[in-house]
C-alpha cells in the first residue's frame, strides 16, 4: 500500500500523475491510502479530510489556525502508523508534511519515506536539509540545480524528476494563428496577482495603479487577468477600484490560451514564472505579503533571486520589485520596457529559449521517474 499526503492544488496534480504511473507499474493489486483533493480523489484516492482546510498563508492566519493544523498532523501520522504502508509520500507543503513525517519516523522507523518536491533548503534556512536526514529517505526535487545543494548541506540523497510544466509545453507555446496576434497591436498584458485571496489582498490595489499609470502614459495595451473560478469573486470585488478593467478569463484551459497570445506579463512571484519562460513571455514580477512575514523572509533567505525563472536560468534576467519597491511607479516604468522593443526584452527572450533544455530529462516524463525512484525506496526498504 501506498500512502500519499498532499495538502493543494499543485501537490494533487504530482500526486494524481505519480499514482497513475504506479498503478501502470504495479497493476490494481496496489492499494492508495492518504490525503489529497479532487485530482487524488479522480484517481481513487479517499482523502482523509478536504484539503481546503489547509488553505491558508500568512503568519497570522497560520497563527489563529494552528490548534487545528496541530491536530490534523498528529490524526494524519496515527493513520500513516496505523496502515503500516509499503511507502509514504509526502508531496510539498512541508510546514505540514514534514511534521507529520516525524511523527511517523518516530512511531515506525521501517516505514520508508519520500519526499516529493523539494522545500526551499538552498533559499532559506538551509538547515533543514541536514534535518531532514532523520526522516526523509529520497527527495524528488523539480528543480535541477536542488541535488546539487543536498549534497552541499549535508542532506538526505536527492534526484532531479523533472519539473510537471515540462509536460505541458504544447499547452504553453502558441500555434501560428495565436504566434501573430501575440505580435499584432495592441499588445496582450497578462496580469497574474495571485492564486491565494491573501495574494489578491497584497497585490491587486498596486497591480491596478500600476496599469492606470501606463494607459496615463500612453501605452496601448489589450489587458487579460487570468484567475480560478475559486478567486472569480474576490477578483471581481477588487477590479471595482482599477481604472483600467480586464477581460477576466476563468480556468486553466483559459489561462493557457491566454499565455499562447501574450505579449508580456506581470507576475506575482513564483511557479507562473516559469510558465510564462517557457511560454517564451517577457515579464515583470513582484511580491508584497505582510510586515511580520516580510521581516522574516528578509532576514531568512540566502539567495539573489526568488523568481523561479531567474533561479532556474542562473541569471536574473526578470526584474522584481519587493515589499516597498512593489510600487505602481516602478511596476509600470518597467512593463514599458518588457512591452516595447527594448534591451530587457530581448535579454527575456533570448534567456526563455534556453529553458526547456535547463529543465530537460530526456525522455522520460517526470511523473515516471518519480514513480521510479519510489519504487526503488519501497524495494530497498524491503530488503533491508
Amino acid at each position: 500500500m501506498v500512502f500519499l499526503i498532499a495538502t493543494e492544488e499543485s501537490g494533487d496534480r504530482l500526486g494524481a500523475n505519480l499514482m497513475k504511473v504506479l498503478r501502470q507499474r504495479l497493476g490494481d493489486a496496489v492499494r492508495f491510502e492518504g490525503v489529497g483533493g479532487r485530482a487524488m480523489a479522480r484517481e481513487g484516492l479517499a482523502s482523509l479530510f478536504p484539503i481546503e482546510e489547509l488553505s491558508i498563508i500568512g503568519l497570522a492566519a497560520v497563527v489563529a489556525q494552528l490548534p487545528k493544523i496541530l491536530g490534523l498532523i498528529k490524526e494524519t501520522a496515527a493513520v500513516v502508523a496505523d496502515a503500516s504502508p509499503d511507502v509514504l509520500v509526502i508531496i510539498d507543503s512541508p510546514d505540514f508534511t514534514h511534521r507529520v513525517a516525524k511523527r511517523v519516523r518516530a512511531s515506525d522507523p521501517g516505514i520508508p519515506i519520500v519526499d516529493y518536491v523539494s522545500p526551499s533548503v538552498w533559499a532559506w534556512r538551509p538547515g533543514r536539509a541536514r534535518a531532514m536526514l532523520k526522516y526523509v529517505d529520497h527527495v524528488l526535487a523539480l528543480l535541477p540545480f536542488e541535488p546539487e545543494a543536498y549534497r552541499r548541506l549535508n542532506g538526505p540523497p536527492c534526484s532531479y524528476v523533472g519539473h510537471p510544466l515540462t509536460e505541458q509545453l504544447a499547452s504553453l507555446r502558441p500555434n501560428a494563428e495565436e504566434a501573430k496576434r501575440r505580435a499584432d497591436a495592441p499588445p496582450v498584458l497578462l496580469v497574474l496577482p495571485g492564486s491565494r485571496r491573501s495574494e489578491i489582498r497584497h497585490h491587486m490595489a498596486v497591480f491596478g495603479q500600476a496599469l492606470g499609470r501606463l494607459q496615463e502614459q500612453g501605452v496601448a495595451f489589450e489587458l487579460v487577468l487570468p484567475t480560478m473560478p475559486h478567486l472569480q469573486e474576490a477578483i471581481v470585488e477588487a477590479l471595482k477600484g482599477w481604472p483600467v478593467q480586464p477581460q477576466v478569463v476563468i480556468g486553466e484551459q483559459e489561462k493557457r490560451a491566454a499565455f499562447r497570445i501574450a505579449h508580456a506579463a506581470l507576475a506575482k512571484s513564483g511557479t507562473v514564472t516559469l510558465e510564462l519562460a517557457l511560454s517564451g513571455v517577457p515579464m515583470v514580477a513582484a511580491y508584497r505579503t505582510g510586515a511580520a512575514e516580510a521581516w522574516i523572509l528578509r532576514r531568512a533567505i540566502k539567495v539573489n533571486s526568488v523568481i523561479l525563472a531567474n533561479l532556474v536560468l542562473g541569471e536574473n534576467v526578470v526584474p522584481e520589485f519587493l515589499q516597498q519597491d512593489c510600487a505602481p511607479e516602478k511596476l509600470s516604468q518597467a512593463l514599458r520596457e518588457v512591452l516595447g522593443d527594448t534591451q530587457l526584452r530581448q535579454k527575456q527572450l533570448e534567456a526563455f529559449a534556453g529553458i526547456e533544455r535547463i529543465l530537460s530529462t530526456g525522455s522520460q516524463p517526470p511523473s515516471v521517474r518519480a514513480a521510479d525512484i519510489v519504487l526503488a525506496t519501497m524495494r530497498k526498504a524491503r530488503r533491508g
